[in-house]
């Protein structure tokens, strides 16, 4: 922000949150904070500007291309 950003986001894949990631993810000037589903997060540390996505449906295709025989690498191919 400080050097002209207009808006700022966060994102973690595992987020984890120990010890101060809380407190200084709620003082920190972030517009969105972006996580997934991996690890259960408790409801204190769900922050106002949080936003979880459900890894559900990238896992369910693996498992469907795996039972199918076909490449898992494609789910992450751009």
């Amino acid at each position: 922000m400080e050097k002209g950003a207009r808006e700022v986001y966060a994102c973690c894949t595992h987020p984890v949150f120990s010890g101060p990631a809380i407190e200084r993810l709620s003082k920190a000037p972030l517009k969105e904070i972006i996580i997934t589903n991996t690890i259960p997060i408790e409801e204190s540390k769900r922050l106002p500007n949080l936003t979880i996505l459900s890894v559900a449906p990238l896992v369910g295709e693996a498992i469907l291309r795996i039972h199918e025989d076909l490449s898992v690498s494609k789910l992450f191919e751009a």
